[in-house]
């Protein structure tokens, strides 16, 4: 592939928020006729023309997105009339704000802020329309922690409270019979830390456990004396869940169904890439972070996350599904229906065209 190229190509600065949200009423989106996912399926991406506006992450959970970029995949599969312009977001929350304000159309995020935008929007602000990496995360330990009751009384980070990883933590301790509170109470004290201070934070002590996601995870094992105590795939059914998908406005897959399944052919070729060019992909998923970071992750460090890490279309809908009932039962979530909350036809429609093996929502379909 070639090197990415300028006409397709432009970056917008971070945003660290958005506009806030609008009342719900007002997302509704248009489509009288057809179902938009329907239309999507059925548009020529070939055809595809104007701007999509993309958000992703610098980091490697999204490096579908960072290889589409910087491998210059997307500039080679997408149509030459179609730009990008890139919003990079250090937070899911800041995304869907971005989304609910229309100041991006598709962007690469975690589980749970689709979760938390599609409820807050009373399910008319957006949807998922494919998978993008499964994995990733766990529980890693100070090696004097060698069995679950061990835990108690200890201080345990996770990124982010209501995140995740924050949802997979706690709802893991309650099934071990331990109690946390927001507050970081009860047996043991989870302790929301940013991905960037945990590694400081368990080596000198604050913490003695993390529920982390990649790098992270891997970091802590390979640089901080980290033992892995569990890794979440143990907890899934044929051990995948969701660790990123891709999301649009319902008004952008209305509106501009050729350009969303342009996209998502240009997102096919970048989980190919991967696939393909595993060493390579490693490359430019650094030099992308390297870039919007001004920081590189060492070479043994992408490697081992790049190998705990799957790269797949697939959405794993069922921990979606999963991953929200734990955050209603630890009460961080009140209860929310996620029927229609993909909308995969387009996606599946590339896939038939390539030959290659269609993907379901399942229940929420």
């Amino acid at each position: 592939m070639s090197s990415a190229s300028p006409r397709s190509l432009k970056r917008r600065s971070v945003i660290a928020a958005a506009a806030a949200l609008p009342a719900a009423g007002a997302l509704a989106a248009c489509g009288d006729d057809e179902n938009p996912a329907e239309a999507a399926a059925d548009a020529d991406g070939a055809t595809a023309s104007g701007t999509i506006r993309l958000g992703y992450f610098g980091n490697v959970t999204h490096a579908p997105a960072l290889v589409g970029l910087e491998a210059g995949v997307f500039a080679d599969t997408l149509p030459e009339a179609v730009t990008i312009e890139e919003t990079v977001f250090n937070a899911g929350p800041s995304a869907i704000e971005a989304l609910f304000a229309d100041a991006i159309d598709i962007s690469y995020i975690g589980p749970n802020p689709a979760i938390n935008g599609w409820a807050q929007s009373g399910g008319e602000a957006l949807h998922i329309i494919a998978g993008s990496t499964s994995g990733g995360a766990g529980l890693v330990v100070k090696p004097e922690i060698t069995e679950v009751e061990d835990l108690r009384g200890k201080a345990l980070a996770t990124p982010q409270l209501g995140n995740t990883q924050d949802v997979a933590a706690r709802y893991w301790l309650q099934e071990q019979g331990f109690s946390t509170d927001e507050n970081g109470g009860g047996d043991v004290s989870v302790t929301p830390i940013d991905n960037s201070e945990v590694a400081a934070a368990f080596d000198d002590g604050t913490v003695q456990a993390a529920w982390a996601v990649e790098p992270r995870y891997s970091d802590l094992l390979l640089k901080h004396g980290a033992v892995e105590f569990l890794n979440e795939r143990e907890l899934w059914d044929g051990g995948e869940f969701v660790t990123t998908h891709i999301i649009v406005s319902k008004t952008f897959l209305d509106e501009q169904p050729a350009l969303v399944k342009a996209f998502l052919e240009g997102h096919l070729a970048a989980l190919d890439y991967i696939a393909a060019n595993p060493d390579e992909a490693q490359v430019k998923s650094n030099d992308r972070i390297e870039a919007l970071t001004d920081k590189r992750l060492d070479d043994a460090v992408i490697a081992a996350a790049f190998a705990n890490l799957s790269f797949t279309a697939d959405p794993v809908a069922a921990s979606l599904q999963g991953s929200k009932e734990h955050a209603v039962e630890i009460g961080l979530l009140d209860e929310v229906d996620l029927t229609g909350i993909y909308a995969l036809d387009a996606l599946n429609q590339v896939l038939a065209d390539r030959g290659d093996t269609e993907v379901s929502a399942g229940d929420l379909a």
